[in-house]
This record gives C-alpha cells, structure tokens and sequence, in this order.
C-alpha cells in the first residue's frame, strides 16, 4: 500500500451495503482527527481513550444519517468519567468533510488502574439529533452497560430504534517507525435494516434493554449470526492499521455477501466555537450578572472545552445591557 492510499483512507468513513442479506455498513478510520481532538487536553491515557472510542463511534453513527446539522452522543457518569460529549457536524456543501469535536470531564484523582469503561460507573448513554432551525431535536437515552461504549451504543440502536446493530471497535497509540507517538481507531459498523426504520422517523422505544438477537428471527436471523461470525474474523491490524484499504477488508470479510461500496466521506476535526458565540450566549444576563463574571483583571473570559480556545471580553460589551457604541 503506497503512502498516497494510507492517506486518502485516513480520517475517511466507507458506506456499504451488503446485498444478500440486506444489511449496511460503515468502515472507519480515523488519524489526524483525534489528534485534533486529544492534543487540546492532557488526559490520561485510559480518558484518551474513551474519547477516542467515542470518537469513532460517532463518525460511525454520523455517516448513517440523512444529517442536515448536528448528531451529538453523550456519556453521563457518576463514575471517575463523569461526561464524554462529542458532536458531528455534517458537510454544508457536498464534497467536504464532516466536522467532529469531543470533549471528557473526569476527576482525575478518582481514575483506577482498570479497563477505559472502568472508569464510568452508573449513568446514561444518550444520541441527539438536531436537524436544525425549524425542527424538534431527538433524543434517546439507554443505561451504561456492556462493558464498552460500542455495546452501550448497540444497546440503545435495539432498545430505542428497533434495529440490529453491531460494533466492532479498535483503537491505541500508533507506533509507527519514524512517525511521532499518536492514536489511530478504525471500525465498522454494521445494521440490519427494517423495511420501515424506527431511527428514520425518529420514534421514540420502550421497554427492558433488548439486543440485537432479540430483534431478528428465521432467515433474517440467521442471516445476521452469519455475517457477525464473519466480522468476528477481523484482525487488530485490519481495522486499526495503514496496510490494507478498507475497500479490501470488506472483500476480505463478506466476499460471499455481494458487498456494494459508496462515496467515502471525510471527516475532519473542528469546532464551531468562536467570539460571536460566547457574545450571543452571554447576552441574557444583566450589567450586575456580568459584574460577578469579571476577573480581578477587570475583563470577563470564557473557555471552549472542546478546543481550549480562549476568550476574553470587555465586559462593557456583552449582556443585554451592552454598550452599543456609535
């Protein structure tokens, strides 16, 4: 595989269809956009890499979506973890890349020495998808359970959305010779879709937590043990490495599946913070709120969690009461 190829797949998400058994899919790689997103923090090693699950699972989820704006996933925790928050954005003009921003909340001195998903205790996982101005945002919610966010993800595609849904993640720190340290994930994601979709129109589930064995039966059953015993044969390397292309693994997986490819998306990192936001969101209080908010400096100043850019602001200039000047 040339350079040029491991680059064109990097930060890329891959539709396919698999014909026979009608089920689709998406293969994910993803490089430089969590370094975007990680090098803006100094988490420790086990938050980097919830985030950089998470990250991957939403670049995953994001690309299934007839998206217009917004799809944000969300972990609340009472464990160490208490928040992982991501957002995709989807391309405004065909033919650009998505955009992905994450962000943990963590109380470091609580981090054990156990697995990533050790470290969120009881608490939600929960999707949103906001289409926009002029339409109703959607959420749904499910337990955290499973012993991975991937599973906490499959649980919610079952419980809330009616649909088979499997997740198969890796992700770490690339090594590479020559090649500074950095993480790397990659991943597929596959579903098994209904002739009507719940998660199309947006309605809402109920009832105890359900799988994705309990949503198929008879052929489509078997169809679907079929293929994850497939996905169950990929390699570390396969999903996670440079060397083979994920139109390549596919073969290598579901030859037999008639496997069909579509248009890869790219997706980038980037934050829609900026000064007139922090403006806007600052603009319901008073002169006398904006006074507790000033720093001894006399300026007040607002920081992104996501990317760690710093505003500060004359605090004469925000709030309602702002001076308009001339």
């Amino acid at each position: 595989m040339t350079l040029g190829t491991k680059i064109a797949w990097d930060d890329t998400v891959l539709p396919f269809q698999l014909d026979l058994p009608d089920m689709r899919g998406r293969v994910a790689r993803l490089d430089g956009v969590l370094d975007g997103i990680l090098k803006q923090h100094d988490y420790p090693t086990v938050v980097e890499a919830l985030v950089a699950e998470m990250a991957l699972l939403t670049a995953l989820i994001g690309q299934t979506i007839g998206l217009r704006w917004k799809l944000s996933l969300q972990v609340q925790s009472k464990g160490a973890v208490r928040m992982i928050a991501t957002d995709y954005y989807a391309p405004q003009i065909e033919g650009e890349p998505a955009r992905i921003r994450a962000y943990a909340s963590f109380d470091r001195d609580r981090l054990s020495d156990g697995a990533p998903f050790d470290q969120v205790g009881e608490g939600y996982f929960a999707i949103l998808i906001d289409q926009g101005k002029g339409t109703q945002p959607y959420q749904g919610i499910t337990p955290l359970a499973g012993g991975s966010l991937s599973a906490c993800a499959e649980a919610y595609f079952a419980q809330s959305e009616q649909l088979p849904t499997r997740f198969q993640l890796r992700f770490g720190k690339s090594t590479e010779p020559g090649v500074p340290e950095h993480w790397r994930a990659g991943g597929v994601m596959l579903q098994h879709m209904p002739k009507a979709s719940p998660f199309a129109a947006g309605g809402p589930g109920t009832g105890d937590i359900l799988t994705a064995a309990d949503l198929v039966d008879g052929a489509e059953g078997e169809n679907w043990n079929r293929v994850n015993i497939l996905l169950d044969t990929v390699e570390d390397l396969e999903l996670i490495g440079p060397a083979l292309p994920p139109t390549d693994l596919l073969v290598r997986l579901f030859h037999e599946e008639q496997p069909r490819v579509y248009d890869a998306q790219s997706v980038r990192f980037g934050c829609t913070c900026s000064e007139e936001r922090v403006r806007q969101s600052l603009s319901i209080y008073s002169a006398k709120d904006i006074g507790h908010m000033t720093t001894d400096e006399g300026t007040v100043t607002a920081d992104c969690q996501f990317c760690g850019a710093h505003y500060v602001l004359d605090p004469a200039s925000v709030g309602f009461e702002a001076d308009q000047g001339d």
